[in-house]
């Protein structure tokens, strides 16, 4: 039993080795794309399309908080108010509270409760028609720039996969002026879980992300993921404090253009 605290004493120290590296990169990556630097001419209108209260938390806070250092305004829209166990209310009131943390104002928040769009597993969700509400939002806001999950949903969660092939038919479509669409990566359980440690990896691709229209974005400050999350308090049991500290997607977001 004598090799236990080795090990522990490793993991931690690769551990803390990786949020260092993550803290220290998060402000100098090189591979940004211009619509998302402050080299920017402009400021854009950046439109987060996901499907429950908590999402914002869970997968996209280091895209979120990069978008607002770089001084993007932020819009969400949520298409559930996640009332697959009767609290579509609270959850609602929750992503509002979450949304302080990251200084999101509530004006710059809609939350859809349509009869077609309910959370559920099993409930499929039209993409034709999701795709029209997603468009009015973009359209009432301004968008440039629309950001959602890929075909996997991170979770596999069939809501999610469906936010997603709404937003990625909508692209096909004739929009009257030209607005550009990215995917959050899922990645592989271990990876998923991998904590902070999932660094390395992408930080050895991060040179070919720009060829593949790629990005990587790293969380400066993972303890306000945690923050932010805590504030969705009728979801906040054990394994989602577990969940966050664990998940890669607390400490980096990958992002793919969509075609």
């Amino acid at each position: 039993m004598g090799w236990i605290w080795p090990c522990v004493a490793l993991i931690l120290s690769i551990w803390v080795a990786s949020v260092w590296r993550i803290t220290s990169l998060s402000s100098r990556l090189p591979s940004k794309p211009l619509f998302l630097s402050s080299r920017s001419e402009k400021r854009k209108n950046v439109l987060l399309v996901m499907a429950h209260p908590d999402d914002e938390s869970m997968f996209f806070s280091p895209t979120i908080m990069y978008l607002a250092s770089e001084g993007h305004r932020i819009h969400l829209l949520c298409i559930s108010v996640g009332n697959a166990d009767g609290l579509g209310s609270t959850r609602k009131q929750e992503l509002y509270h979450a949304c302080t943390i990251f200084e999101i104002p509530r004006e710059q928040i809609q939350i859809l409760d349509h009869q077609n769009f309910q959370d559920g597993f099993h409930n499929k969700w039209e993409h034709n028609l999701l795709g029209q509400l997603i468009n009015d939002s973009i359209a009432i806001w301004n968008i440039d720039t629309v950001i959602t999950f890929d075909k996997y949903g991170v979770s596999g969660h069939p809501n999610h996969r469906d936010v997603h092939h709404a937003v990625r038919n909508l692209m096909h479509e004739s929009l009257p002026r030209e607005i550009e669409a990215w995917e959050l990566i899922s990645m592989s359980i271990f990876r998923k879980y991998s904590g902070p440690a999932s660094v390395w990896p992408s930080l050895l691709c991060s040179s070919s992300y720009q060829k593949r229209d790629m990005l990587l974005l790293l969380n400066s400050n993972p303890y306000k993921s945690y923050h932010a999350m805590a504030k969705h308090k009728s979801q906040w049991v054990w394994f989602r404090k577990l969940f966050v500290v664990l998940s890669s997607y607390t400490y980096m977001n990958i992002l793919h253009k969509i075609s």
